[in-house]
C-alpha cells in the first residue's frame, strides 16, 4: 500500500549548523537522522506545550522536515527566531517535495525513504521529487494509523495545550530523555519523573461513525475526554485514565477504549 499524503509538506533546513541548531530546539536527538533513518520529534512552547511535530529526514547534506502543510509557514517563522548566529537556511520546499507513506511492503529505489520511527507496523515514509503512482489514498493511510493508534498532528494534538507524554511521545520514540536541553524540556522531564500523566491519547472504537473532532466524551454525566480524529468508527480520543473502566459516551455513541500492546498508560 503506497499513498501520497497531500496534507503534508516539507521544510528544508540546510547549512553547516543545521543539526546542532535544530537539536537545541526539539524533543528528540536530531543527530540520529541519517539516510535511511528518520526521527520523530516535536517543537514545544517555552512552557513545554506541544506546538508542532514532524519527521526529520536527512539526505546527508540537508535536513528535511515532513510536517503538516498548514503548519509549515508558522514552523519556519518560529525556527527563524532562534537562528541568531547559527549558519542555517530554512526553505519551504513543499512545491517540489512530496510526502508518501507505505505499509505492508518496502517500496524499492526511492532514495529518501525510512521506516516510520514510531512503530514497525506503521510502515515507511518517503520524500520524493514527484508524486508517485499510488495503490492507496490518504484516507487509507489514516485508517491504517487509526487502527494502530498513531496521531497525525492536529486535531489529534492540540497546539499550546497537549503535553508530549499525553500524546504518547514517550512510548512512540518521539522524545529523548537523555539528550541535552531543548525548549520546553523542563515540563516534559518533570511530567515523566513525577508521574503526572492523568490523561492519554487513546485509540477507541465507536458504536457508530465518529462524531466531529472536539466532541466531548462523558462518563456518568461528567466530561472525561474528547474525540480527536477518526476513520469511520475508529478514532483517537483524549481520555482521563481514571475513566477508562467506566461506560463512555460521545453524543449518542458508545465509546470503547482499545489499548494497543505498545501503549503504557503511566509515565
Amino acid at each position: 500500500m503506497l499513498a501520497h499524503l497531500p496534507s503534508r509538506g516539507v521544510l528544508a533546513v540546510s547549512g553547516p549548523d543545521r543539526v546542532s541548531f535544530l537539536n537545541g530546539l526539539v524533543s528528540n536527538e536530531v543527530s540520529r537522522a541519517a539516510p535511511g533513518h528518520a526521527v520523530w520529534a516535536a517543537l514545544l512552547s517555552p512552557q513545554g506545550r506541544y506546538l508542532i511535530d514532524f519527521f526529520i529526514f536527512s539526505d546527508g547534506e540537508t535536513l528535511l522536515l515532513d510536517a503538516p502543510s498548514a503548519a509549515i509557514p508558522d514552523l519556519q517563522k518560529r525556527l527563524a527566531r532562534y537562528k541568531l548566529r547559527a549558519d542555517v537556511r530554512l526553505e519551504d520546499v513543499s512545491a517540489t517535495r512530496h510526502v508518501h507513506a507505505a505499509w505492508n511492503q518496502l517500496p524499492q529505489k526511492i532514495p529518501i525513504t525510512a521506516a516510520d520511527p514510531r512503530l514497525p507496523e506503521a510502515g515507511y515514509r518517503m520524500i520524493t521529487d514527484t508524486i508517485l503512482p499510488t495503490t492507496a489514498g490518504a484516507e487509507d493511510y489514516h485508517a491504517h494509523r487509526h487502527a494502530l493508534g498513531l496521531p497525525d498532528g492536529p486535531p489529534d494534538l492540540e497546539p499550546d495545550k497537549t503535553l508530549l507524554l499525553e500524546a504518547n511521545f514517550d512510548v512512540l520514540n518521539g522524545v529523548d530523555f537523555q539528550k541535552g536541553c531543548y525548549m520546553g524540556q523542563e515540563l516534559t522531564a518533570r511530567t515523566k519523573y513525577r508521574g503526572l500523566i492523568k490523561r492519554r491519547l487513546i485509540p477507541v472504537t465507536l458504536a457508530s461513525a465518529a462524531p466531529p473532532p472536539g466532541t466531548p466524551i462523558f462518563a456518568d454525566g461528567v466530561e472525561v475526554g474528547t474525540i480527536r480524529s477518526a476513520s469511520g468508527a475508529l478514532a483517537l480520543a483524549t481520555l482521563r485514565l481514571d475513566a477508562l473502566q467506566k461506560p463512555l459516551m460521545a453524543g449518542a455513541s458508545l465509546v470503547t477504549p482499545r489499548i494497543p500492546p505498545w501503549m503504557t498508560l503511566t509515565s
